[in-house]
């Protein structure tokens, strides 16, 4: 019984920062689930897999109901995504995992410091930037309702070829080192892309679900799920996604940012040096 409400309130946490920063809220749980409770890797991966698809469904619901995410950028930038792991699947052993590591790990690290510089801006909320055809073309362009303001926001996307390179490689990355992509997701479209950083992290969360459903498959019929650690877990992540993806809209974007820099810059440090061989 101890253990169910340690899980359930661990996915509690997890689903809040999950829905909020639309990374999933994997690299809270896996963690908690392997150096405080002790359980091995191989069921923490999985049950992470479990809380990333919770997460999905709790946020989405609401971000759906509000038009914060842009489902058309969504399901474009999934198909890079997508391609991008299956190759990276195909392609393990051919290529070295360690310099992927260092790759990403130095890429997340910097866009923490251009997310420091965006801070400085007078206005986070709307980027002013010219048209680009091939969005306008797809329609990605998108609208929502900012309740921190009170506004109706406005946003064009910029760099799509960009944004779906970056999501191409990210998805590689995933296949090939068995890693969540939510933060690139996040950082291709509010980086690359200049969409706010609201509807990148309201989309990411639908991006992360769709991946993980996939991979759900693998690890269910690997016996890596594990239903009396996964089920507490899911319930505390779908409470947690549902009370995150409220508190995210009336988030100032400033906040959302000063949240999402340290979580990002850890990553990417831990990625780097995971790539050296030092794991922290």
């Amino acid at each position: 019984m101890e253990q169910m409400l340690l899980l359930m309130g661990t996915g509690v946490l997890g689903g809040i920062l999950g829905a909020v920063l639309g990374i999933g809220g994997g690299m809270i749980i896996t963690p908690i689930l392997t150096m405080l409770m002790g359980l091995p890797i191989q069921y923490a991966i999985g049950a992470s897999i479990v809380s990333v698809i919770a997460t999905s469904s709790g946020a989405t619901i609401a971000y759906l109901k509000d038009e914060m995410l842009n489902l058309r950028v969504a399901m474009f930038l999934e198909i890079a995504t997508t391609v991008g792991a299956v190759i990276g699947a195909v392609i393990t052993g051919l290529v070295n995992g360690k310099v992927l590591y260092i790759l990403f790990g130095a890429w997340l690290i910097f866009s923490a410091f251009n997310m420091i510089r965006k801070l400085r801006m007078k206005d986070d909320g709307v980027r002013q930037t010219t048209p680009d055809a091939m969005a306008t073309k797809l329609r990605l362009n998108g609208t929502y309702f900012d309740k921190a303001t009170g506004k109706e926001v406005n946003y064009t996307v910029t760099n799509v070829p960009g944004g779906f390179a970056m999501m191409f490689g990210a998805g590689i990355a995933s296949g090939l080192l068995g890693i969540g992509s939510g933060a690139f997701k996040v950082i291709a479209m509010d980086t690359i892309m200049h969409m706010p950083l609201k509807p990148s992290s309201a989309t990411s969360n639908l991006m992360m679900g769709v991946t993980a459903a996939a991979s759900a498959t693998v690890y269910y019929f690997g016996g890596q799920l594990q239903p009396q650690i996964a089920a507490p877990l899911a319930i505390g992540i779908l409470v947690g996604a549902t009370v995150g993806s409220r508190v995210m809209q009336v988030l100032p974007n400033k906040v959302l940012r000063l949240i999402f820099i340290p979580v990002i810059g850890y990553m990417g440090i831990q990625m780097a040096l995971k790539g050296f061989g030092v794991n922290i």
